[in-house]
């Protein structure tokens, strides 16, 4: 049996290097990150946020996918724990609601190069050995870039009316609802979105829980996108060129247009696998990483499955 958790390296940048939070749990004697048991119904990223929360007092939202780790629990028992780094800021940590308890002691911020003696198990320090390498690479801080597909619509053959009208089936409405706190575990801030109704729908649920404006691009359409992919890769273009975090929403015949043209913008390895992605099931989505540096490159992306499939 595979029990799964998740957990996150939360850092904050020092005027040398960065610190890293750590939590003492007094049962075991040890000092390791946030992290935890996945919920029922709940999925990986989702359990990341929620476990920081929990044990160190402070809302984050995921950064880079850091690494996947598996090892023996106890007699036929594997615990495989999901990691993200998330950069925090000072206003979360001010607002953290952290009171030490039975599960954990204390919550502290340690430099990191003091963090990699402090932690107590190998596969922690070789998280942040990981992390540091990031660091020194100028590839810890990124931006998030989600392209997702709009959840499941009323099939075509099922619709009478103008296209651009056809809506969202009743189960298409659960998975935009059901997309709200997954999506808010990336925190996108831009949301740019296709103008058709079924587009508009999967994203109106995260719209009015962060009160972000939708941005409507008659461009991101299939139609648009039919009889002129250039000016949906101007879209995608203007949307790269941006310095926030940002969602995109579209429709499965665009998304080919719009995934080669943010992989021209990866590195070499990352841009093989990326232009692959060739679609997307209703309601998934991928997270693009973009680096910070003057000329920023696509150096990961993560897809994330709206039906829980931990295994990938």
């Amino acid at each position: 049996m595979i029990v799964y958790a998740a957990g996150v390296v939360c850092w904050r940048p020092t005027k040398t290097s960065f610190e890293v939070a750590v939590v003492y749990r007094e049962k075991y004697d040890d000092w390791t990150f946030p992290k935890g048991k996945v919920d029922p119904g709940e999925l990986l990223p989702e359990t990341a946020v929620r476990e920081v929360e929990e044990e160190a007092g402070i809302r984050v939202r995921l950064g880079r996918k850091l690494a996947v780790l598996s090892y023996k629990i106890d007699a036929g028992n594997t615990k495989e724990v999901h990691y993200w780094v998330s950069k925090v800021k000072d206003s979360a940590i001010a607002k953290s609601k952290f009171k030490p308890n039975k599960e954990i002691a204390k919550v502290e911020w340690v430099q990191a190069s003091k963090a990699l003696k402090l932690l107590t198990y190998s596969h922690d320090q070789d998280l942040l050995k990981q992390t540091i390498q990031w660091s020194e690479n100028s590839e810890l801080e990124t931006r998030g870039l989600v392209i997702l597909r709009h959840t499941t619509a009323t099939p075509r053959t099922e619709w009478v009316g103008e296209e651009a009208k056809r809506p969202l089936l009743p189960e298409g409405k659960k998975q935009a609802k059901r997309l709200v706190t997954l999506i808010d575990a990336y925190g996108p801030k831009r949301l740019v979105t296709s103008p058709w109704t079924r587009c508009q729908q999967t994203v109106a649920p995260y719209s009015k829980k962060t009160q972000r404006t939708l941005i409507e691009r008659s461009q991101l359409t299939e139609l648009s996108n039919q009889r002129g992919p250039r000016k949906t890769k101007n879209v995608i273009e203007d949307t790269f060129g941006q310095n926030k975090n940002a969602l995109i929403c579209s429709h499965r015949p665009a998304l080919p247009t719009i995934i080669e043209t943010f992989a021209k913008h990866a590195t070499k390895q990352v841009s093989a696998s990326l232009a692959e992605e060739h679609t997307l099931a209703p309601g998934e989505f991928l997270v693009l990483r973009v680096s910070m540096a003057q000329k920023p490159k696509v150096i990961a992306y993560e897809r994330i499955y709206l039906e829980s499939k931990l295994r990938r």
